[in-house]
Formats: C-alpha cells, structure tokens, sequence
C-alpha cells in the first residue's frame, strides 16, 4: 500500500511539461513558448502568450541586473539574504514551515504530525477501544485528509485566496483541538465503558481537524512558499523551507508520546497546547501573509518591494488575466502557473 502513491507519482511525472519559466531561465525560450502555449491553450503567437513571455524575460534581466549576473552558492545566499524583499520572502516561508521563536508552533506542530503518526493511540484516549476500531478510524482519517486536500485543491485553491484560506481554517483547527482538550480533560472516557456523545463529537472533531488543515495549511503552505520566491531563488527558498520542516518533524516524533503521557490525563494539556499554536497562526497570517491570489509569478517582486515592473503596460494587463474569449466567442479560463 506504501508504494502506490509513489508509483502513480512517478507515472504522472512522465506526462508532466517543464516550466516555462524553468525553460527560460535555461536559455530555452522556443520551448518556453511552446510550453507556455499549451498551459494557457492559446497558440503561440496569441498576444497574452507573447505578453507573458516578455514579463518573464523582463524579470529574469532584472534579477540578473540585481547580482550582476553572479552564479553558485554563496552568489544565491548573498541574493537571498542581503536584497531586502528576497531576504522577507525567505524568513517567511522558514516561519510558514517553522515559527522560530516557538519550535513548537508551527503547521507540522500542529496536531496534524501528531495525530499522523499516533492516530491509533489518540483515538483511544478518545475512547475508541480495540485495535480494529481504533485502525479503522485511523483509516477514516486518512481518508478524510486525501479526499479533502483533492477537493481544495481542484475546487478552491484559486477561489478562496492564501491568506484567508490560513487565517478561517487556523481558526477552525484551534477551535477543534479545544474541543478536543475540554472533552479530555472534563468527561473523559472510562475503560469498559461505551464512548459518550461527546466522545463522537470529538471524533468528528478530529475528522474536521484533518479536512480544515487539507483546505488551508496543509497545500497552500507549500504553495505559497514555491510561488513567493524571485525565479532565480525559488528552488533555493523551497528547499530551504524544506529542510527546515523535517529537522523540526524529528522534534515532533520524539516530544508527542511524552506529551500525551505526562500533558494532564489523557493528555488533554497536549490539545490546549496545539489550539493555541493554531491561534498563533491565525494571527501570523493576519499581520503578516500577504495575499498572493491573482498575482502572477513576475509580480511577487511588486508585492514584496522588490522590482516595479509597471511600466510595462502590456505585462501589467497579462498579469491580470483570469479570462478571455476567442475569437469565437468561446471562453478560455487561463490560470496562473
């Protein structure tokens, strides 16, 4: 069962184009062109295809007039962190990923990891008894979580925005894991007995937990984080976002089975802990997370104080795109890459 989401990821990849924005940074701009072509479903010499070509060669000149063209390591870390909106664009996806001042408050300290990896031992607290039952809701969550992560992801990813896709489902996962802790911690179920009403209810809570983080912290973070980025740092600050997540999920492996331990009974303290780490999150994205919805990649420099690319009337209207008609008069939805 592992290896099959692996497997249908590897077969996808085979059927998946280059970027075009990768391809014009490699110098290959034909296929850039004819990649862009197919992303947009317009021909090549459409004159929103040609406008978005010319953006992203005016960024790509811009950016290598920032660093005089320098290339290697050091060159991207002297980019990345002494060009002030290229050095905020990475501070803050390491606190999207990792917060910090608080090791333990951030989206994998959410109770998300924790309930991945000790969802059996979680549902028993709750007062699911038996390994079939506690195996089986286990399996309701997993499945829970893909089928909302799809669903976000097809339906709602480019309607709700970043920003308040992290500030309502923030709220929403504090306000489940409190209910989680309050149940724990006042009606906490007796070995032998059945489960309460609330007992379910806090199920459901956990069910709802998974759903609300698949429809905001859970992709647009990893969203946010690769599209933030100048072109030429994007890999860099990915990675580096990256690395920091699973440094810190180590943390959360080892620190989780002694919190639901020694945490109040049941570990209700473990709950409280992460509802409040969800609240920090909410407030983080309020003050902090700009929206990125309906700003093309060329443009994150604009928002983020770096390059003004406004005087470009052509790039600024193809960077606003969301619809356009055909001659026809059939309509072509053109999404952003």
């Amino acid at each position: 069962m592992q290896c099959l989401p692996p497997t249908l990821l590897f077969f996808g990849m085979l059927f998946c184009n280059e970027s075009p924005r990768w391809l014009a940074r490699t110098d290959q701009w034909e296929k850039s062109s004819r990649t862009l072509s197919h992303v947009r479903m317009l021909p090549e010499d459409h004159p929103y295809v040609q406008a978005e070509m010319l953006e992203m060669q005016r960024q790509l000149e811009e950016e290598l007039a920032s660093v005089n063209g320098g290339k290697g390591f050091v060159a991207l870390m002297k980019e990345m962190w002494l060009v002030p909106s290229n050095r905020r664009r990475a501070i803050l996806s390491i606190v999207l990923v990792r917060i910090t001042v608080n090791p333990a408050a951030q989206r994998q300290d959410m109770p998300l990891t924790e309930i991945n990896y000790y969802a059996p031992k979680i549902f028993t607290n709750l007062g699911i008894t038996g390994n079939s039952n506690s195996l089986f809701a286990t399996g309701i969550y997993g499945i829970v979580k893909m089928v909302g992560c799809g669903l976000f992801l097809i339906f709602l990813a480019d309607t709700l925005g970043r920003r308040w896709s992290f500030i309502w489902t923030g709220a929403a996962m504090a306000i489940a894991m409190f209910y989680l802790g309050f149940y724990v911690r006042f009606d906490p179920p007796v070995t032998g007995e059945p489960v309460s009403p609330a007992g379910y209810v806090a199920l459901v809570m956990v069910y709802l937990f998974a759903a609300f983080f698949q429809f905001g912290w859970g992709p647009v973070c990893w969203i946010y984080v690769s599209e933030i980025p100048t072109s030429r740092l994007r890999g860099t600050n990915v990675s580096l976002a990256a690395a920091t997540q699973w440094l810190f999920n180590l943390v959360v492996a080892r620190a989780t089975p002694v919190m639901l331990v020694t945490v109040g009974a049941h570990g209700y303290g473990t709950y409280f802990i992460f509802g409040s780490f969800c609240f920090t999150m909410v407030a983080i994205a309020w003050f902090f997370v700009p929206e990125t919805k309906g700003v093309s990649l060329e443009r994150m420099d604009e928002l983020f104080g770096g390059v003004d690319f406004g005087d470009i009337e052509d790039v600024g209207k193809a960077a606003q795109i969301s619809a356009i008609e055909k001659p026809h008069d059939e309509t072509i939805r053109v999404e952003k890459v």
